[in-house]
């Protein structure tokens, strides 16, 4: 175990329905966020979105992909090793392209089609790999990176979580009335479902000291409810992602919960953790700022923790909490913060984790 070696969070970059890149992000939060766009998925029926901001000129699909991809990951800082491995995270992947394409061109592609219309944007030559583990695919992917750069595998690897356009799984999700009619209201008194957005994110990890490492993680599958929250796979998770960090439950400063919205599901998830957690470490959900991003959630709501406790903005809550639930949202990042931990939970059973340590921190 001596002879592995730590993993650091070497740069980041996120687009959203919040801007086009991190301090656009945290602009928009200081202002209260951008609301969701009605997308219509047939006739006389739509749903909210939080979508992404329309890249300039007239592209395909495809292109747009790769412009935003390419805009992302510049994001993350210079001297990127595109000979290391690069690990492109996604549930519906290219099916906005297939929705464009002509008929006949429809489905016919393979799983890494999507990863290699990334992987074209960044010119990149070293391996190639598709996750796809619905919501938690994008914190799988950094799992997965995390553990060839500790084995000394690659100096380097480069995550990218991706969920775009596509109307084939907003009208799925509402054909399961698993959507929100308005807005995105985590542990809310009224939420009535999840609410889904568009994001591309980007993380590079590497072995160099930086201030963000990535310590312990885990991913527990529990199919009993393959739409839904599992308490036990909850419980599991969290105490998984523990045991791998070195750390007990007392060591957690603030958790990034999943509550997408679900009258169920964030029940559950509450009093799962408090039978991990006790008391409560402060809560944080960013869902109501950028939507459930489905496969790029664990990138993306990874980059804009991390950056709203460097850059001071928070995302504001702006409705009443479900009172029974008996918790409270943070309006701001804990006085003492070192160690956070993440938590994803998916279509499947899949339940992800990890734990994020501030270097820096006293």
């Amino acid at each position: 175990m001596n002879s592995l070696r730590p993993v650091y969070l070497a740069g980041k970059g996120l687009a959203s329905v919040l801007g086009d890149d991190l301090p656009s992000a945290l602009a928009a939060l200081r202002r209260g966020g951008v609301p969701p766009t009605p997308v219509t998925v047939a006739d006389g029926q739509q749903w909210p979105v939080y979508t992404l901001p329309v890249p300039p000129g007239d592209q395909d699909w495809a292109q747009r992909v790769q412009h935003t991809v390419r805009r992302v990951v510049a994001q993350t800082g210079d001297g990127l090793d595109r000979h290391g491995p690069l690990f492109v995270a996604s549930s519906s992947l290219d099916i906005g392209a297939m929705e464009h394409a002509q008929h006949d061109a429809r489905l016919s592609g393979d799983l890494q089609d999507f990863a290699d219309i990334a992987a074209a944007a960044l010119d990149w030559q070293g391996p190639v790999f598709t996750v796809s583990t619905a919501c938690t695919s994008a914190l799988n992917a950094m799992l997965a990176a995390a553990d060839m750069v500790r084995a000394g595998e690659a100096r380097e690897a480069l995550v990218i979580g991706a969920e775009l356009d596509n109307r084939f799984t907003v009208a799925g999700f509402g054909a399961m009335q698993l959507l929100a009619p308005d807005s995105a209201q985590p542990f809310g008194a009224s939420r009535q479902g999840l609410v889904l957005g568009e994001a591309v994110a980007a993380l590079r990890l590497g072995s160099q000291p930086a201030r963000w490492a990535l310590l312990g993680g885990a991913n527990v599958v529990d199919g009993r409810n393959p739409s839904g929250t599992e308490a036990s796979a909850v419980r599991a998770m969290c105490r998984e992602t523990l045991a791998r960090s070195g750390l007990q439950p007392a060591d957690i400063d603030l958790i990034k919960v999943q509550a997408a919205g679900s009258p169920v599901n964030d029940a559950i998830e509450v009093e799962a953790l408090r039978q991990v957690f006790d008391p409560l470490p402060p809560l944080v959900s960013l869902k109501s700022a950028i939507g459930h991003t489905l496969g790029a959630a664990g990138a993306a709501e990874l980059v804009l923790l991390v950056g709203c406790i460097e850059g001071g903005a928070w995302p504001s809550v702006g409705y009443a909490l479900d009172e029974t639930l008996g918790i409270a949202l943070s309006d701001g990042p804990p006085a003492r913060l070192r160690h956070l931990l993440l938590n994803v939970v998916g279509f499947g059973g899949g339940h992800a984790s990890l734990v994020l340590t501030d270097c820096g921190a006293a």
